[in-house]
């Protein structure tokens, strides 16, 4: 197919980018109206001829033609000529070409709300005057730099590996910033949960009162979770992402929507992505939960011990027999890495997941905890080498306050497992 003969496939609205994989996009797009909403990868010789030929009325744009959307379009707004990037563009009535940023808009939308609910005030009121780490010198921090310069009224410090500020003793030459924003990639699924600043560096900002990361898939990134740990209200950048695909559908249809939807958008968005988590004693019933749970929620299931099992060939208990504890938490750890980044499971996990500190990121950074808790005297030690060598009740006292700081929420065994994971549907609210 040549350069002018790619398009969206019959589709009105769509995302262009080189490297599109997995997007939240369509979704968001049919439940604001602007559908049909197709992903459409590009080579760079075929962006302007698409552009300029293609059959479609609002395009979103993302890594890396946001600024030949710019270039290309006819008409700007404030935003896009002060960036020289855009992330949306419509087609007008007489076929010119007009780019917004909404990226500008969507970081607006999250800000507001984040200062509103989680600091007490406006973005004005909470940072006016004062610095704003934006981790990033790209087209999304540039974006959210505008922002919090042109409405906050902070003054922005972009901050990047090849930029005149680089992270070397930032908290010495910022130690008065007020916000960081990361508006790098680093965190983003599937390298997570990995941060471009250092939990230590956070700590050593004594002005910081909040933390927000546009990164979206995890729910919670390596930042998110290093500023949960200080305390640090934080927030990642999902709201964003429904915020900006709002502002951009409304370009689109050519009419106002009512902003409550970024909210039900969002909530829709989290019921369907977060993982959810089950911990408890040996023999608390996690995997019959979780199998029936799954079946009700039509997810895909995952038991750790039985992934390790398949990978390994062994069984949990024979690894353990053979080679050890360590060598088993080993590959439990591995096993929540690739599973605890994924979206929309039901993992059941082993009674020892939390013996592991790690493990708690690897699995809260994606997912709702949720503590399986049967009572002591309907475990059964059968066929687990560590509650038959240190006895189911050492075991409990060992690691009941490591389960009941890691859940979320706690269901009691109702004494079946479709009573149970009906127990867990209802209190998330699936």
């Amino acid at each position: 197919m040549g350069a002018g003969e790619k398009n969206l496939g019959g589709a009105a609205f769509g995302l262009i980018g080189r490297r599109l994989g997995h997007s939240w996009s369509p979704l968001i797009h049919e439940s604001l109206g602007s559908a049909p909403y197709a992903l459409l990868e590009l080579e760079p010789e075929e962006v302007e001829p698409f552009l300029r030929g293609g059959a479609w009325r609002g395009l979103n744009v993302t890594i890396p033609y946001k600024l030949d959307a710019a270039r290309l379009a006819d008409v700007r707004s404030d935003a896009v000529s002060a960036l020289g990037a855009a992330n949306t563009l419509v087609r007008r009535v007489d076929g010119t070409i007009l780019a917004e940023n909404t990226d500008v808009l969507g970081f607006t939308w999250l800000l507001t709300r984040f200062c509103r609910e989680r600091l007490g005030g406006s973005p004005r009121e909470l940072l006016e005057g004062r610095e704003a780490l934006v981790l990033g010198s790209g087209g999304a921090a540039r974006a959210v730099s505008y922002a919090l310069e042109t409405y906050a009224g902070a003054s922005a410090v972009m901050v990047s590996r090849s930029g005149p500020e680089g992270y070397e003793d930032l908290e010495r030459r910022h130690r008065d910033a007020a916000l960081v924003v990361n508006a790098t990639p680093v965190g983003m699924y599937p390298a997570c949960p990995a941060t471009p600043l250092e939990q230590g560096v956070l700590a050593a900002l004594p002005g910081l009162l909040g933390v927000l990361d546009i990164v979206y898939n995890p729910r919670r990134t390596g930042l998110v979770l290093a500023a949960e740990r200080l305390g640090l209200p934080a927030e990642s950048g999902l709201a964003m992402l429904v915020a900006q695909a709002l502002h951009a559908s409304e370009l689109f249809q050519r009419r106002d929507l009512d902003d409550a939807l970024i909210g039900g958008i969002e909530r829709d968005l989290l019921a369907r992505t977060d993982n959810v988590v089950l911990i408890g004693m040996p023999g608390a019933g996690k995997t019959s939960c979780g199998r029936e749970l799954a079946r009700l929620l039509h997810r895909p299931f995952v038991d750790l011990d039985d992934a390790i099992a398949l990978e390994s060939g062994r069984e949990p208990s024979r690894i353990i027999t053979e080679e050890g504890e360590e060598a088993f938490r080993r590959l439990e750890t591995e096993a929540a890495r690739r599973y605890g980044g994924r979206s929309g499971l039901v993992v059941a996990c082993g009674g020892g997941i939390v013996t592991r500190a790690e493990n708690y990121d690897l699995l809260h950074q994606n997912g709702t905890v949720v503590l399986i808790d049967r009572p002591l005297d309907q475990l059964s030690s059968d066929g687990r080498p560590l509650s038959q060598a240190q006895g189911i009740e050492r075991l409990a006292a060992q690691r009941r306050p490591l389960y009941e700081s890691w859940a979320d929420v706690t269901v009691r065994c109702t004494g079946s497992a479709s009573g149970d994971a009906a127990a867990v549907r209802d209190l998330l609210g699936l």
